[in-house]
């Protein structure tokens, strides 16, 4: 079972901490696995580091292996958005089965702090029929939003998602936005950074969701509100909200929360839904185009994968779930249009349930084959169900 570890649930497996004066403290880290953890992004609930905070501020807090002078690069998040910070970000490697000892301190020069040449990044973006757009330095994605004074007739898949496979480390959302307003298309091109070949449809795409009942899918409308929660250099989130629909004779009311590290391939995303009646799964789906791919899956380990010609390269897509909540997997083909779909079924755990979903283009040089993708996956789901967890003294 993986261990939800991720921003929203994370300060359950922390242990509190009250100081009289605050200067810094001591933490351990360790790694459970027998496999090295490189650049990971490790999440401390600010009620751990709440004395540092009240006294210094959390813009000058920072992270620092106990043996070193350096600083890691961090982050802070205010995850509920109430204008107090709820948690810390800080990026580290760390080795297998090894346990290393950190220091969070306040740091008095700021120019001490590490910047960060690469980040993450989301932002609404009504120019273009009110799209949601999300990058990290690996991959790309959008979310259709609803119909736009600009195009009063557009019709989007309703849910679905779209993939921008990127080439470069750099962010391309707004430059791909800005070339495309000046001449329609211009994202379909690649001219180096990469480009928009990724056909969704009336498809769930890469990563859209439904419910499954009596042989049919049933899906929402487009998003009907954003909300921008963090952008900074280790994780962007965002919700997006859906008008109410119907799933067979029950009304949904849905929420999505979106986050994505820097460099990940897969993006999470926490499923919120309420229905009238019980909601019997729901379902992530990832479109099989015109079925000249590769389905595979590893119900055990929690992963699920397409292997895919793409123009003249291949793609790696996947979506990653709980072996605990999945009830069932299919390589699900029709000749409707854009029906074919590895589905992945699962099973909501008090109105709510989270997996990942992400690709991997040959062309960005990460993975070239399906089998480093599968090892990706694999490696992925090994680091969710034993996560770093921090553990400070008493």
């Amino acid at each position: 079972m993986f261990k939800q570890v991720q921003p929203y649930i994370l300060s359950v497996l922390f242990f509190s901490l009250s100081f009289k004066t605050a200067v810094s403290q001591p933490f351990t880290l360790s790694n459970p696995l027998n496999i090295s953890r490189e650049d990971e992004i490790v999440t401390i609930p600010a009620l751990n580091i709440a004395d540092l905070i009240k006294k210094h501020g959390i813009e000058k807090i920072s992270v620092r292996l106990q043996k070193q002078q350096q600083y890691l690069l961090t982050q802070p998040v205010d995850t509920d958005m109430d204008g107090d910070y709820d948690e810390l970000l800080f990026q580290t490697s760390i080795g297998p089965n090894e346990t290393l000892t950190y220091i969070v301190e306040a740091v008095q020069d700021l120019s001490l702090k590490p910047v960060s040449k690469l980040s993450t990044f989301s932002r609404f973006v009504p120019e273009r029929s009110n799209d949601y757009a999300w990058e990290n330095d690996r991959i790309a994605f959008r979310v259709y939003g609803g119909q736009s004074a600009q195009n009063p007739t557009r019709k989007s898949p309703g849910g679905s998602m779209d993939a921008f496979l990127k080439r470069v480390s750099y962010p391309v959302i707004n430059k791909w936005y800005k070339n495309n307003a000046e001449k329609e298309g211009a994202y379909h091109i690649d001219t180096g950074e990469g480009h928009d070949p990724y056909q969704v449809g009336d498809s769930r795409g890469l990563g859209g969701t439904g419910i499954w009942d009596k042989d049919s899918m049933y899906v929402s409308s487009n998003f009907l509100s954003s909300k921008t929660i963090a952008v900074g250099p280790l994780r962007t989130i965002f919700e997006l909200t859906f008008a109410p629909w119907d799933a067979n004779g029950r009304t949904i009311t849905e929420t999505k929360r979106i986050s994505l590290d820097l460099g990940s391939h897969l993006t999470r995303i926490e499923e919120h839904l309420k229905s009238d009646q019980p909601v019997p799964n729901l379902v992530a789906g990832i479109t099989l185009h015109d079925q000249r791919g590769e389905v595979k899956g590893n119900r055990q380990e929690g992963w699920f994968r397409y292997w895919e010609p793409m123009d003249d390269s291949w793609l790696g897509s996947a979506i990653v779930m709980d072996p605990a909540v999945i009830s069932d997997f299919k390589d699900y083909r029709t000749s409707a249009k854009d029906q074919s779909h590895l589905f992945v079924f699962g099973k909501p755990v008090d109105n709510k349930i989270t997996f990942y979903a992400g690709y991997a283009w040959q062309k960005s040089g990460h993975y070239k084959t399906a089998a480093e993708w599968e090892n990706y996956l694999s490696t992925f789901t090994k680091k969710l169900g034993s996560p770093l967890i921090p553990k400070f003294k008493k």
